[in-house]
């Protein structure tokens, strides 16, 4: 039996087959669409989101290349930080086909871009890349105003379809919804960086004799973080903690905070209070959950391996793992700070110190990594305190010191090698250590450190 379709005589096979094939790419479709959707709504940092999102149209609409432009309101552009094969893009917002879309919000599905008037060949002259076809879309937010538009290239078969207009069309949708909490995001990330960057200058104003230990504290917990490959929202954690780790010294009398004598044990245990007020503080500040744990680690900074530290005598297991980074750093810090009535401690003695603690009260394993930062880093890190002559650091000597890291500078010191390579190590990492730099002094290195003349 044969069934009739609009004048056609179709076999029920043929019927069968259309009606699998339209199931077939239904699921296709929602499978794609099931994809983007999770995909995209796993990222909220707006750099990666962008890149997701071009990936994703890219796949589903087996095109070539895909960029997200979002409109800058303020300067009336349209801007993209990434873009497939292409570097940041930035042009004003009336312009080429992609501002015809934001301004008309029209879809643009163009099946030969060159000979299309609206069509900009210079871009293709100036990349290399030849563009085909494209389909331009326009992105709009929950009321209706257009944020962007997709830009998609050189589909792989023939040209984009009205199916694909329709894919894309629900696509947008996604993709501007989680643009505009990544967007919240951004904003809500500038807002909290001001407000930890205003909090750790209140600490440096409270106590001037420490100005800029927390800042450089945070920039050495970073190098650790880059070394050991900290995932991303850990680091920016870590680096909020260490902004914040002594800011309960505020709390601190100042009698007690700037004396330059030794200090009585009353005084002392006023002291070892800071690390328990910076907690109590902190858990006070409602933190998105990102950076709930903020307070225990910024509070647990002065804890041990083995339970002698304070103030609550955590051990190895307990302290957070943030703070064991913050532990090493802080100490080193204050070793290698001047202060008023001190100048920088010798730097084979800083080590020596540290590695003699490890184990029972700082972690081994993250000393290890720390020992792996460049000189040129730990140089401009320590010199951040001297801001007015940041301009005598000699590019060349930066250059290099990158050569070698904080283990292999304590390798040569403790060779006492005589090799001429070894002796440059040494000379221009003291020069900048001891601040004669500032002076064009050269110091007596072999005799200072016992260094074998060459």
């Amino acid at each position: 039996m044969k069934m009739e379709h609009k004048g056609e005589v179709l076999d029920p096979r043929q019927v069968f087959e259309k009606k699998l094939n339209f199931y077939k790419e239904e699921h296709q479709r929602l499978t794609t669409l099931l994809n983007v959707t999770r995909n995209i709504s796993k990222e909220l940092e707006l750099d990666n989101l962008l890149i997701t999102i071009m990936d994703e149209v890219k796949r589903a609409l087996k095109a070539d290349r895909c960029t997200v432009f979002l409109v800058d309101e303020d300067k009336k552009e349209l801007w993209s930080k990434v873009a497939h094969g292409e570097k940041n893009i930035r042009f004003p917002v009336h312009l080429g086909i992609a501002g015809h879309v934001v301004t008309t919000g029209d879809v643009l599905n163009i099946p030969d871009a060159y000979a299309d008037p609206r069509f900009n060949p210079e871009i293709d002259k100036e990349t290399g890349y030849h563009t085909r076809n494209m389909l331009t879309f326009p992105m709009r937010n929950r009321l209706n105003e257009i944020i962007g538009v997709f830009q998609v290239l050189n589909k792989y078969d023939n040209s984009f379809t009205k199916e694909d207009e329709g894919l894309l069309d629900v696509i947008s949708t996604i993709a501007s919804t989680q643009l505009e909490n990544a967007q919240l995001y951004e904003e809500q990330k500038k807002t909290l960086e001001s407000f930890v960057e205003t909090l750790a200058s209140t600490i440096d104003a409270r106590d001037t004799l420490t100005a800029g230990h927390s800042k450089r504290i945070a920039e050495y917990s970073l190098e650790i973080a880059e070394i050991i490959n900290l995932p991303q929202k850990r680091r920016e954690l870590l680096r909020y903690a260490a902004l914040l780790h002594d800011y309960g010294k505020i709390a601190i009398r100042g009698d007690v905070l700037y004396k330059k004598g030794s200090l009585t044990i009353e005084e002392y245990c006023k002291i070892q209070e800071h690390p328990a007020i910076t907690k109590s503080i902190l858990e006070k500040i409602n933190f998105s959950r990102d950076f709930s744990e903020l307070p225990e680690i910024a509070g647990a900074h002065h804890e041990k391996l083995n339970g002698t530290g304070y103030p609550e005598g955590l051990t190895e297991d307990e302290i957070p793992f943030e703070a064991k980074i913050l532990s090493i750093v802080d100490v080193f810090d204050a070793m290698t700070s001047r202060r008023p009535y001190r100048d920088r401690m010798e730097f084979e003695n800083v080590v020596n110190s540290i590695e003699s603690n490890l184990g029972t009260h700082l972690d081994r394993d993250l000393f290890n990594a720390f020992k792996k930062i460049k000189l040129d880093r730990l140089i401009q890190i320590l010199v951040k305190e001297e801001v007015d002559h940041s301009d005598k650091l000699v590019q060349e000597d930066l250059q290099f010191l990158r050569l070698y890291d904080i283990q292999q500078l304590m390798d040569i010191i403790r060779d006492q090698s005589e090799y001429l390579e070894g002796k440059k190590v040494l000379d221009l990492f003291y020069k900048y250590y001891y601040r004669d730099y500032l002076n064009g002094l050269k110091g007596d290195y072999e005799k200072k450190y016992k260094m074998a003349s060459v």
